[in-house]
């Protein structure tokens, strides 16, 4: 078991609240600047997209499967925040009459996250103008976030926190030491990082309040939630890498082999498990925080799930 213990003992609304005041940015003024993608540069590092893996791809094919990726990327942020804001303003109405640092914090989370969706819709178009057409991101925003709210608010909760660990894992680790990506990019990452910094700090302090609800048995069945939507997140990431596979073969001057397009497609695939389940779910703070609300058999049991998605 990961202890952060010192970590715990520093989470509060009220610090939520001040950072959220001290880093707060505008999409135009402070992220976008009048600026538009460099398509000679990289998006997403090496680190995240995994495209070193490929030895047969040129410098120029690894950077534009980094472009590829790195769309999706932002798509799929603008995609599982809508699910984010829903159940964070559901949550609001437990300190409606009580705690008003609490409900200030929740509120400006949202706030911050309806930002993001607006900033990573408003990327999707710029990028459209300036890559080839075929690029397609497969889902909708809604009809995925009425199937994760259809869980048990804890399970959510679950896959909430995994999201903002990882989201800041990435910049950290990845995108902010690498000085070979579109400086734009590397910027949009940069702001999401500053004000998702809270929000990690409050579903921490969240979670364990909708975990106190419950009983045994309702714990066990969020269990089976969380499990289920581990599932639902890889069989999407399946279709989207195939998708991205595909166009990526299309908008490439050589023609790759029918084994080249299969290493990529699984390479890719391998890829976004990494990006948004294995990066979340091994971060320290989420297993500490595991490990606090679950028992050794529950624990046992979604770690099973995620050795299928291993092989």
């Amino acid at each position: 078991m990961i202890s952060d213990s010192n970590h715990i003992k520093k989470l509060s609304y009220a610090k939520c609240i001040d950072i959220s005041k001290k880093v707060r940015w505008d999409i135009e003024n402070d992220v976008i600047k009048g600026r538009q993608f460099d398509l000679t540069k990289k998006f997403l590092p090496d680190g995240i997209s995994k495209a070193g893996q490929f030895e047969f791809l040129n410098d120029r094919e690894k950077i534009s499967l980094s472009q590829v990726q790195g769309r999706t990327y932002a798509n799929m942020f603008g995609f599982v925040e809508r699910f984010i804001v829903a159940k964070v303003l559901e949550l609001t109405s437990n300190h409606w009459l009580g705690d008003q640092a609490a409900l200030e914090a929740m509120v400006r989370f949202c706030d911050e996250e309806l930002k993001h969706q607006e900033l990573f819709r408003r990327i999707d178009q710029m990028m459209a103008g300036v890559m080839p057409d075929g690029y397609r991101f497969l889902f909708d925003p809604n009809e995925v976030a009425a199937a994760v709210l259809s869980k048990s608010t804890w399970a959510v909760m679950a896959l909430i926190l995994e999201i903002e660990l990882f989201t800041r894992e990435h910049y950290k680790q990845s995108i902010e030491p690498d000085n070979e990506l579109s400086d734009l990019y590397k910027d949009i990452f940069l702001f999401h990082w500053m004000e998702e910094t809270t929000h990690a700090m409050i579903d921490e302090l969240e979670w364990p309040l909708v975990d106190e609800k419950l009983t045994q048995e309702e714990r066990d069945k969020a269990v089976t939630d969380v499990i289920d939507l581990v599932t639902d997140v890889d069989g999407i990431l399946k279709a989207q890498s195939e998708s991205d596979t595909a166009y990526f073969a299309k908008i490439n001057d050589r023609q790759f082999s029918e084994d080249q397009v299969a290493q990529i497609r699984k390479g890719v695939h391998q890829a976004y498990r990494w990006q948004y389940i294995f990066s979340g779910v091994q971060h320290p703070r989420f297993v500490a925080m595991l490990c606090k609300l679950t028992t050794e058999e529950q624990r046992a049991r979604i770690n099973d799930a995620l050795s299928l998605l291993r092989k």
